[in-house]
This record gives structure tokens, sequence and C-alpha cells, in this order.
């Protein structure tokens, strides 16, 4: 009786949910029972009931969230605006740095502020201003206050130096920006390579003397600009809000068009899907020129009236006193937070906080429970997303190693799909009508989902540049001439349709929380290497989340100063964009077409057992590349030489 009530009720929400009619549904059900799988469909069935139920109805009312703020023509501050309304107040960001708290009303005031001074300068709707400074409250209130007048903005990683810098600027044709003072000496580097037209505004510690010419200090232009509410540009919810730059396979960072309702529908989902309350505090120690920080985490607060503590840097020492501090009840972690976190010395005040969910994505399932019944967190909620991506997934019901998941009884209600590709190319594998293949359970596969354009749910803004858009676009996927958007990505899905993470395809790997580009890096050390063949790869290092940067490099002579390349390397690169490792060997493989080889490299790795070439390692305490041998590879891989 039970089951046929929950059978019910899930056919209802998803006849909502798909608008389709129940000669459609029905049939689906039917075929899904008798099919091949005959009793175990309905083992199936019956284990992920619940599950498939409680997601049709956080989709059912995001997609209804979605339609109303679309026929009303919202905005991000549009709703906003209801939270400051609803909860005035209420702490909405506190700043861990110096404590200091905003309410929900001087967010508000402190976005008005912004938007004002900047109308007065003469920027308008559609106009580009580059954000580039720490985490920091005014962070916030500084995009929230452009995206009131319709300008948006680029949200610039703060670790980027020199050329990468210069890129980003350029390529959002930023008409200015908004440094920190932090990052002042970073600025006075490149300010003369991004025109005289750019003007530069900076946050925090004024000092004129050290900065680029023409700059402003803003804290005094926002301490005068008017409180008022500004009058807001005809926006709608599929107009761009923002852009994050993500390391892509064309080299330099790629631009990722951020409209409103993506914004919304990021945060709606994690929110609705992983049971959030208003009430619950939010620690975020994660960046908030990433999606991660600023949507999944900031979005809480914006969109649902939560209070977000934002922490300048993450710190393993401080991490629990903060959140028994602050009152925490959800943290948001990258799998490399939780490693940092494992590796630091048991203490007391591990049990003492309040916190019962962790939010974020990359846990290995390897530490999932030693990390939960270590620091007493009952909830891991794991997602998998990026910020262009349209098929992103929610692990709701804690199921231990798994980034989310797709229905196997009715798979059409979400449309994404693992088909098939060439292990070695990456390519799509199709069948002989042209379309794609889709993977069985056991069986790794790219993941893909559906592009339905006017559809807010499943629509892809790709990015700035049309021919990186274009590349993750695939025609012919699901069915004959239909779109979908490539994430890129590997994984593999059980008999449950529980998603594991497998692997990144392309020239990109993931280290230290952060997206590497092969194409970018190889690049950089080409150029700093006079021009040197480089092949720049991932390897998997024990014990350590994602992948370490290595680097193979022609030189047959020998004749690479380690010392002076160090220096440079880190003025050119960020430290997680740093080769962990070095390979010196007397040439690269190319293929036909003047491509690097990577396969054999990396299947070698960096064990000087393996390989005959010369090997190095970038020892952090002593800043420097040293000399690989058998003794310090072992020290590596047991985890007591810190990568």
């Amino acid at each position: 009786m039970l089951r046929l009530a929950c059978t019910t009720v899930l056919l209802f929400v998803l006849r909502l949910v798909l608008a389709l009619p129940w000669f459609q549904v029905l049939p689906a059900v039917v075929i899904f029972f008798l099919g091949t799988g005959g009793w175990d469909s309905l083992r199936v069935f019956m284990k992920t009931i619940g599950r498939d139920l409680h997601a049709a109805v956080v989709l059912l009312k995001v997609k209804l969230n979605v339609k109303r703020h679309l026929h009303e023509r919202n905005t991000i501050p549009k709703i906003f605006a209801e939270s400051v309304q609803k909860y005035g107040d209420k702490t909405a960001l506190i700043f861990e740095g110096t404590g200091e708290r905003w309410s929900f009303r001087q967010l508000d005031e402190y976005s008005n502020r912004v938007a004002n001074l900047l109308h007065e300068r003469g920027f308008r709707e559609g106009d580009v201003v580059a954000l580039f400074m720490e985490n920091r409250s005014q962070y916030v209130g500084l995009w929230l206050g452009m995206a009131k007048m319709g300008i948006e903005a680029a949200l610039i990683n703060f670790n980027l130096r020199l050329e990468a810098l210069v890129h980003c600027v350029n390529i959002s044709n930023a008409k200015a920006v908004v440094f920190g003072s932090e990052l002042t000496d970073a600025m006075c580097e490149v300010h003369s390579s991004m025109g005289k037209s750019v003007k530069l505004f900076c946050s925090g510690d004024w000092d004129p003397k050290r900065v680029p010419e023409g700059t402003e200090c803003l804290e005094p232009l926002l301490q005068a600009a008017p409180t008022h509410k500004p009058s807001q540009p005809q926006r709608g919810f599929t107009d761009r809000l923002f852009y994050i730059y993500t390391s892509g396979t064309t080299g330099m960072p790629k631009a990722a068009i951020v409209v409103h309702s993506r914004y919304y529908r990021m945060a709606a989902l994690v929110y609705y899907g992983f049971r959030m309350r208003s009430e619950d505090v939010l620690y975020d120690c994660l960046p908030l020129y990433h999606s991660a920080g600023n949507i999944v985490g900031v979005g809480q607060c914006l969109i649902h009236g939560m209070t977000v503590v934002i922490k300048k840097k993450f710190s393993a020492s401080k991490f629990w006193e903060d959140c028994i501090k602050y009152n925490c009840t959800i943290v948001q972690y990258i799998g490399e937070i939780c490693r940092y976190l494992l590796n630091q010395p048991v203490r007391d005040v591990e049990q003492r906080h309040r916190v019962r969910m962790a939010l974020g994505n990359g846990l290995r399932q390897s530490i999932w429970e030693e990390f939960m019944q270590r620091f007493n967190v009952p909830q891991i909620a794991e997602f998998y997303g990026a910020t262009e991506c349209n098929c992103s997934l929610g692990n709701f019901d804690n199921k231990t190693g798994a980034c989310g998941f797709n229905s196997r009884i009715l798979p059409f209600v979400y449309p994404i799909r693992l088909v098939r590709v060439n292990e070695e190319t990456m390519e799509l594998i199709r069948g002989p009508d042209g379309v794609c293949i889709p993977c069985g359970p056991g069986e790794p596969g790219q993941l893909v989902g559906r592009i339905i354009q006017n559809d807010p749910l499943r629509r892809f803004d790709g990015y700035v540049n049309q021919s990186a858009t274009s590349k993750k676009i695939a025609q012919s996927v699901f069915k004959k001439g239909d779109s979908a958007y490539l994430s890129g990505d590997v994984l593999v899905m059980d008999e449950f349709g529980y998603m594991y993470f497998r692997d990144r395809t392309g020239d990109t790997f993931r280290w230290k929380g952060e997206n590497v580009s092969t194409t970018e890096v190889e690049g950089t050390l080409s150029r700093l290497l006079d021009m040197k063949d480089v092949v720049v790869y991932g390897v998997e290092v024990p014990g350590a989340e994602g992948k370490a940067g290595m680097a193979a490099i022609a030189d047959p002579d020998h004749t690479t100063d380690l010392g002076r390349f160090s220096r440079e390397l880190e003025k050119a690169l960020p430290p997680y964009a740093r080769p962990v490792f070095l390979r010196f060997l007397p040439e690269v493989n190319k293929t036909g077409t003047y491509k690097f080889q990577k396969t054999e490299l990396r299947r070698d790795g960096f064990d000087p057992t393996v390989v005959s070439d010369k090997l190095y390692f970038l020892d952090c305490t002593k800043g420097c590349y040293v000399e690989l041998d058998a003794k310090l590879h072992h020290s590596i891989a047991s985890g007591k030489q810190k990568v």
C-alpha cells in the first residue's frame, strides 16, 4: 500500500515537472518494471523511490520559482531586496578577518552607494568592471551594487599575475578595475598593459605613493555617495550578472557567463536539495571569485536570508574554532580542505561545534567516513557542478563517495547522461545512427547535459569567447539533431543511479582546489625556458586530492638554470599552477599534427625506478627544485614529505 502511494505521488510530481500526459508517463513506468531487469528493477525502485521523490519535489519547486522570476522580470538584486525587507537587521555577512558584521540593511545600503557612485562616474548598463581583491564583505557589496545598475562584474582570480591578469581584464572589455590594496604590486606590474582608458579604484589601506598613477581611493568616494535605492535598469532574469573565470583547454582562463537565473538556480537547488534553513549559519572559506564561494555560499545569504561567515583565507588550524565562535551549522569545503583538516592534530575543539552539514565537492571516498566520524559531522552534502554547466548533481541522501545521482526509474526527468568516450583521445563514441552511446552501470563515461536554451534550468550560456563556447557543445548526443553540453569529466554510475567522479578529460587537471590549464602552463614554461618544448600534465600523488602538475621538458644538454627558473615561476604562475615535478628528457613525442603525446608520460608518473630521465621535485619548504631520488619518492608516496 505504501509503495503504491509513493508511486502515485511520484508520478503526479513528475507529470507536473515534465508536463507530460499520463499516456507517456505510464508506459515508461511499465517498461521499467517489465523490462529486462525484472525483479532487479523492482529492487532498484524500492531503494530509490524516496530519493527520487525528494529530487522531483526540489526540481518542481525550483522550476516554479524560476517561472515566477521570469514572469516578474526579477534579478538577483530584486530577489535580495525581498530578503532585506524580510530580514532587515539580521546579520547577513560576518567577515572573520575583522569580526565586522553587516546586517541585510547595511549590505543593501553599501551596494546602493556602489551603484550610485558608478552611475555618477558615467558607468551604464552593460558596462563591465573587473573586481580583483581578496575575500571580504565589501567584495559582495561591490558586485551586488554593480548588478543594481546592470553593470557586469568580472570576478578575477586574485592569484593571477602578469599576462594572465591582463588577459582576464582585456577579454572582459572592462572599463575599470576595482582592486584590493593587498594586490597593489600585482596591479603596478600590469596597469600599463591595460590601456589608459581603464579606470582604477583601490579598496583598503590607501598609499597614493604605491598605487598606479591615476588610481582613486574607493572608500571616501563611497562614503560620500548617496544610500538611496538607485533607479534600476530593465534587466531580466536571463540577462548577464557577472563573469567567473575558468581554466580550460584553450590556454588562458575563459570568462564564463553567469546570468541571474543561473545564479538563482545554483543556489536554490543546493538550498532545497540539502534541506537548508534560513536560520543556518554558513562558514565560507572558499574564494569569492569562484562559483562555490560566491554562488553556492553567498547565494544562501542573498536569496534565502542565511547568515554567511566569510573567511579571508582557509586555515586548517583555526577552522573549528571559527565554527564555534560564530555558531556555524554548515561549512563549505573542497576535497583538499577535508584532507588538510584530517592532517591536523586531534583536539577537543573538533567536537564542540554545532556543524550539522559539510557542503562541497571533491571529498575522496577513502576519507569520507573518517571525516564524518572524527569531526562529528552528520551529513556530507557533496555535489557536482561547474560555473557554466547545465548538468549539476547533488548527493541529497548522504551516499558515501557519490557526487550525485540520476533516477533509474525515469531518467528523462533530468536530461543528463554518461556517454562512451575513447579513453585515449576522450572523443565521443557514436553508434551507427550517429548518436552517442549511453553508458550502463559500472561503465565510465563523460557526463553530458541536454541543452534547451529557452529553459533556464537547461540552458548553456557559455563564455565571452564564442569559439570556447562552441567547443563545449556536441550535436546529436541524446537523439539526432539535438545539442548537449560536454562537461569534460568522466564519471561512473552504479545500479541505483549514484554517480562517482572518475577523472577530468582534456588538457585540464585539478590541484589545490583549482582547475589548471596545461596549455596555459606549457606556454608560460616554454617562454621562461627560451621556447623549449614543454609538456604539462597531472599525475596522481598517494593521499593527495586531484593531480599534481608535472612538466616534461626537452633539454638534451641540461642547460636549464633551476634556481632562476624557480624564481621566475613565482612571478609568472600562481602557486597551484606551478609544476610540482619536472622531468628532463632529450625530446618529447608529437603526433602528426604536432600535438604532444601525454599518455605514456602520465603513465610513467614521477617514480625514479620507472623513469630513467632526470626528475626534480618542488620542495615548498626550500622554495626550489631538488633532485628526486628513490628515497625522496618514498617519502612523498608515504605522505611524510608535503606536496
